[in-house]
């Protein structure tokens, strides 16, 4: 019998968190890197995260502790990457090119990298030659609130081998969370880029104090949109490799699922964050008030930067970056977003 891969964590906030909750749950031992010495030591002696999730208590025995990535990432044959995509680069930096060699790399990460607006998969093959078969990718919906509260939620687990991405998502189910395999692992990134833009622009709707109806035809149309910019890049780097375009099916949960729960839930950062520049906050106040990183923010700047290759219409996403990174006000941008919704 093949020994069971050892499985560290990289990230210490509240998706960290619950990630290593449903690991220990299922009596996983993991290696968990934490940057922040206190909170490891507060974690030895109450047994939880003081700063995200306090609810949640481990099993401390379960735990290896460490603000020492290289030691935690040379303990682990498999590594989820679960900081904000802003600052993954700075987490990573002193880092060898050599450290995942061999390695297997989940990404709980929602975004892209700022520096170069590219997809994490990308990065990781760039800066540490992990190639796309050792890649996998972990999407919602699933709140990190609602696994602490062993709320009934789901997961997906994206890998170019099936195989291999049921195998990691065997470690993650259990009677509170349920989890799905598919192999667009491009697609299902950018589709978590997407919602959380889309997040924001329902925030703003709700600040402006537009209500249901005006909701859920912005959101309709934001998926409208999302599929646009889905099939359009996938059809452009198929052509670009040569190979066939392939169809997915975009009404599955990792896609319109992740975008509802994102646009309507109260544990949304985002849509807290896209409230609060509704209601008249500036960007500097809403950050310094939400105190955890709203992925949509950088990922409007990425995604209009990338777009640029696309070329898709994407009148939603436009107006939240021009909303967040040009000054644009949020009331003029909405009346004109408001003539062209179907």
């Amino acid at each position: 019998m093949s020994k069971d891969k050892s499985i560290g964590i990289i990230g210490g906030g509240s998706w960290s968190t619950a990630l290593a909750k449903i690991l220990t749950d299922n009596g996983h031992r993991i290696n968990w890197w934490i940057r922040n010495e206190d909170t490891i030591r507060h974690m030895h002696l109450r047994h939880h995260n003081k700063h995200y999730l306090t609810s949640v208590y481990f099993d401390t025995n379960l735990l290896e502790l460490s603000s020492d990535l290289e030691y935690i990432v040379g303990a682990s044959d498999q590594l989820v990457l679960s900081v904000p995509s802003a600052f993954l680069e700075d987490a990573l930096r002193e880092l060898p090119a050599n450290a995942f060699e061999g390695k297997e790399v989940i990404s709980a990460i929602k975004g892209l990298v700022p520096s170069t607006n590219t997809l994490i998969n990308n990065y990781m093959a760039e800066r540490f030659q992990v190639p796309l078969d050792r890649y996998f990718t972990i999407t919602g919906p699933c709140h990190a609130e609602e696994v602490a509260n062993e709320k009934l939620s789901y997961l997906t687990f994206s890998g170019v081998s099936p195989d291999k991405a049921q195998a990691i998502a065997d470690k993650f189910t259990n009677s509170n969370l349920q989890t799905v395999v598919n192999t667009d692992v491009i697609g299902v990134q950018l589709a978590a880029v997407l919602k959380n833009i889309y997040a924001l622009g329902a925030g703003i709707a709700h600040g402006l104090e537009y209500g249901d109806n005006f909701l859920s035809v912005f959101i309709t149309n934001c998926f409208g949109e999302m599929q646009t910019f889905l099939k359009q890049y996938e059809t452009i780097h198929a052509a670009e490799e040569g190979v066939e375009s392939t169809a997915h099916n975009y009404s599955a949960s990792a896609y319109l699922g992740d975008l509802l729960v994102t646009c309507y839930s109260l544990h949304s950062r985002n849509r807290t964050f896209g409230n609060m520049i509704g209601k008249g906050y500036s960007v500097k106040a809403a950050q310094l008030e939400l105190n955890m990183i709203a992925e949509g923010y950088y990922a409007s700047r990425c995604l209009h930067e990338m777009n640029r290759e696309i070329g898709a219409y994407m009148p939603v996403a436009q107006a939240v970056y021009a909303i967040l990174w040009q000054q644009l006000h949020p009331t003029e941008a909405f009346m004109a977003l408001e003539k062209g919704f179907i």
